[in-house]
């Protein structure tokens, strides 16, 4: 598997031949329908032109025309940013909220639509990025713009760990005064512009919208925004199961925008609309467990603010979150967390990803885990979003766990990644997973890739436990001396399993795969952890193994997790299943003879289940000028990795193409949810004859 340039939830890493965009709001793409449009700096670069063939980016809707016009359906853009990847059904999901606390996160991260805007990735390794979607319930996508629709990489990522993903509909400041006056001009208009937000959430994949009418009406308009709630969130209910309409604490039923910090009578006939309210930041102790009485038995709907900023906020945010995270789990009520990239935007020390698990690990520790995966199979990881425990400020302990974004991973995404010092006899132990999965009668089979130096050694822990609440723990070890494995584990582990199968990878120095087998027919997987221990030296039979007294030291990783109950790869679809096609294909001359190609790149399968696959590897094979395609591929066999796509469109944008190149190859890796790929000889594929060849 390829490294994945998406944004959310993992680190960007593109290698592809993308064009850096200038603020999408005042400015064009550099480059557009492959024609250099760079201007010298004392130029003002062109407006932007959502017709244009240009890198796919997202972004919001300004004006309530475009909304009513329906004009984003019109864009290049459009089929970039359709989510690929849906909720999963069952325990949650795509159905309704569980009944419970619940934790919704509010993005706004430095005004929104930053390296995230680019669908196909970006070339900041330091991009923000949440990887602790165990602990979310909702997210929702934020910025200043009246129509902010969240880009895809968001809502992949979230909906993979069963996140909801919400936009926002926003009307503020004096412009959204005249924003109001059009949406609540009679009760056609408001339900007309209800029924435009549904179609874009439902075509674009996401799940609902936060509403914040942070403006000033007249009480004649109240009952025509109550309409406007009452229309939106039913419309979503019919068009989408599951899917979530959220008010803001802002204007009340009087018309004044006066934000009450609670629920109470001045906000309610609001809430009583929708799915939940998000109350404002300045509330006192009792809030929360009033506004609780005050929802009765939708209690759960109501979510609490805290500005991590520590803008005006109980508890002062920042740092002490957690202080009023306390009293609203006290008040059992929900919370919604805003801006937690105050991380990231103040540059909290000693470096993002510290700083980032730190803090999450005060959410944590406060509120507990809210998902849990695996809940279904197959289940599959390169460890972009782990489990892993924040040990707090204590650097006591022998092995220091981190997830690796930067440096070459086996699989995409991370490495996760074990180093320290470890004694002979020790072992340490880390979560990686926390889960609810029901394990039936097939044997369970679990791969894992590993890479470890000297005498490293990384296991893997199950815990399960039955509906009767009988516990049981196994082991799976690392390829080694199975005696002395036993020996040291058995006492420790209901079972002690060692790999049938191990493979060192060619193509991958370093790594090695195992493989082992396991029955627990009727136990629920709960926890999934890595052991670090040490393989012993083979002593002849009458010399008895001393073990080292001191620590030495130790360094793993692991690369990537698959659970399956076959066993077996999937199989893919033929190539000639599939239809392949190539738009908006322009030509510029580069220097040298050479040629700059950009070209949209669209595929769909002729029939079955294209839901199945959610990910797509895009290569070019570079051809040289022989009789055959297939001689040509013998002489230039070598593809290069343009980027990764999770809608079934993909736009290369001026690839240089030398002189000698008579043809293109691109080819559509297609992935699966197992983390398996085609194999590329076998992938579909589009033929692009050079002009002028």
């Amino acid at each position: 598997m390829s490294p994945v340039a998406l944004l959310a939830g993992i680190k960007a890493h593109h290698r592809g031949p993308f064009s850096a965009v200038e603020d999408l709001l005042d400015s064009a793409m550099t480059q557009t329908n492959g024609t250099d449009s760079a201007a010298t700096a004392a130029d003002p670069p062109p407006p932007f032109d959502p017709l244009a063939p240009a890198v796919p980016i997202s972004y919001p809707l300004k004006t309530l025309e475009e909304l009513e016009s329906r004009a984003y359906f019109k864009s290049f853009h459009f089929p970039f940013n359709q989510a690929g990847v849906k909720l999963p059904s069952g325990g949650g999901g795509a159905e309704a909220l569980p009944q419970r606390p619940r934790v919704l996160v509010c993005h706004d991260m430095a005004g929104g639509y930053t390296d995230d805007r680019f669908v196909q990735g970006g070339t900041n390794a330091d991009a923000y990025a949440i990887w602790h979607w165990y602990l979310i319930d909702v997210f929702v996508y934020f910025s200043h713009n009246l129509v902010t629709l969240p880009p895809p990489c968001w809502t992949n990522t979230a909906h993979t760990h069963g996140v909801k993903v919400l936009g926002t509909f926003i009307m503020e400041w004096g412009e959204g005064d005249k924003q109001a006056d059009k949406l609540l001009m009679t009760k056609t208009s408001a339900q007309m512009y209800a029924e435009r937000l549904a179609e874009l959430a439902v075509a674009l994949g996401f799940d609902g919208w936060l509403l914040n009418m942070e403006v000033e009406l007249y009480p004649g308009q109240i009952p025509i925004l109550e309409e406007f709630v009452s229309h939106l969130t039913q419309t979503m209910h019919s068009s989408l199961p599951g899917s979530l309409v959220i008010w803001y604490d802002s204007v009340t039923i009087e018309g004044q925008l006066n934000w009450q910090n609670q629920l109470n009578d001045r906000n309610k006939p609001f809430f009583d609309r929708c799915d939940g309210i998000f109350v404002n930041y300045s509330w006192e102790d009792n809030y929360p467990k009033q506004s609780g009485e005050v929802a009765g038995d939708r209690k759960f709907d109501v979510y609490m603010g805290i500005d991590v900023f520590g803008r005006g906020t109980y508890g002062d945010g920042r740092w002490t979150t957690n202080v009023a995270l306390d009293v609203i789990k006290k008040g059992d009520v929900s919370a919604a967390l805003f801006a937690p990239g105050w991380v990231y935007e103040t540059n909290q020390p000693p470096d993002f990803q510290t700083a980032q698990n730190r803090w999450w690990g005060l959410v944590e520790k406060s509120w507990g885990t809210v998902q849990s995966y695996p809940k279904v199979l197959p289940f599959y990881s390169n460890f972009d979003q782990p489990f892993l425990e924040y040990p707090g400020d204590s650097t006591t302990q022998p092995i220091q766990v981190s997830v690796n974004f930067k440096e070459a991973s086996y699989s995409g995404g991370a490495n996760a990644t074990f180093r320290g010092t470890l004694a002979d006899n020790a072992e340490f132990t880390a979560r990686l997973f926390l889960g609810e999965l029901l394990l039936g009668s097939s044997p369970l089979h679990v791969t894992y890739s590993v890479k470890s130096s000297g005498n490293s050694l990384l296991g893997l822990a199950l815990a399960t436990s039955t509906t009767t609440n009988k516990k049981k723990t196994v082991f799976l070890a690392a390829s080694g001396n199975a005696l002395l494995t036993m020996n040291q584990f058995s006492s420790q582990f209901t079972e002690v399993i060692m790999p049938h199968r191990v493979t060192k990878l060619e193509a991958e120095p370093g790594w090695v795969m195992q493989e082992s087998s396991i029955e627990m027919h009727g136990h629920i997987l709960k926890e999934i952890r890595a052991v670090c221990y040490r393989s012993k030296p083979k002593t002849p039979h009458a010399v008895a193994y001393a073990p080292s007294p001191a620590p030495s030291e130790y360094y793993a990783v692991l690369g990537d997790i698959k659970i399956t109950t076959s066993g077996e790869n999937t199989n893919f679809p033929p190539s000639t299943a599939w239809t392949v096609d190539g738009q908006f294909v322009s030509w510029t001359s580069g220097p040298k003879g050479s040629k700059n190609l950009s070209v949209k790149i669209t595929w769909q399968l002729k029939e079955g289940n294209v839901d199945l696959f959610s990910k797509y590897n895009i290569y070019v094979n570079k051809l040289m000028s022989v009789s055959s395609v297939y001689q040509r591929e013998m002489l230039d066999g070598s593809q290069e990795y343009l980027g990764v796509a999770a809608a079934k469109s993909f736009y290369v944008s001026d690839l240089e193409v030398a002189s000698s190149i008579s043809s293109l190859k691109f080819i559509i890796q297609v992935c699966s949810p197992d983390g398996t790929c085609q194999k590329l000889e076998e992938s579909p594929f589009f033929l692009l004859q050079v002009q002028g060849m």
